[in-house]
């Protein structure tokens, strides 16, 4: 008990509130045919994104996934379309940003065709667990958490988490709204698990990796 109070305590000191955001404004980038596509991956990002870093993060993601899927059929999605948090403040630690944000992206997928597969990344995870849409996949990608117990939807749910990932050191707990609860790659939350070799938390989608291999497959539909 007094080991998960440590932990609680530093998601305590974590959670400091900012300064005012500034405005946000939605950005979607598609790369391939969206119309025609039989397969349309959407790159959720985490923490740290907005115009002014789409392209070098999210915008990046989705760019080098579509290069490495090569199908004509496919169309891989960078979807910012909610208020990431900035730093370690008391929105990363919370659910605020991310309950807007599942809002925001459930209804994104209601207007995609195809088959969908959400890539979820560290922030982005949370909001996916939180929106849990109609889709074929979701993939957990560097989780701190995503504020469900266990597996619930009728997709394929998929976690992965690098050697190198800072987010093995995120407790899984919750107190009030600061936490995100459970960790993806536990057995016990019943995520199909696999493995992406000793990368660190902004490498999942890095080029020549095994890691960006497994997504290309399943964005395809197909196994890791």
């Amino acid at each position: 008990m007094s080991k998960k109070i440590a932990l609680v305590a530093a998601l305590l000191v974590l959670a400091t509130p900012g300064g005012d955001p500034p405005a946000f404004t939605p950005r979607v980038e598609v790369h391939g045919d969206l119309a025609r596509a039989a397969h349309v991956a959407v790159v959720v990002p985490g923490s740290d994104v907005d115009d002014q870093r789409f392209t070098a993060t999210v915008g990046r993601m989705a760019r080098d996934l579509h290069a490495s899927v090569g199908r004509d059929d496919v169309a891989v999605v960078a979807w910012l379309g909610y208020r990431t948090p900035s730093g370690l403040g008391v929105d990363a630690a919370g659910g605020r940003l991310a309950r807007a944000g599942a809002v925001a992206l459930t209804e994104y997928v209601r207007t995609l065709p195809g088959h969908v597969h959400l890539l979820c990344h560290s922030y982005g995870s949370v909001v996916c667990g939180l929106a849990q849409p109609h889709v074929d996949d979701v993939v957990l990608l560097g989780s701190p958490g995503v504020r469900v117990d266990s597996v619930a939807s009728g997709a394929r749910v998929w976690a992965a988490r690098g050697g190198r990932d800072w987010t093995r050191w995120v407790p899984s707990v919750r107190l009030g709204d600061l936490g995100h609860g459970a960790d993806p790659v536990d057995p016990a939350f019943g995520a199909r698990v696999f493995d992406v070799g000793d990368i660190r938390h902004d490498e999942y989608f890095r080029e020549g990796t095994a890691s960006l291999r497994a997504l290309a497959r399943i964005a395809v539909g197909e196994t890791p």
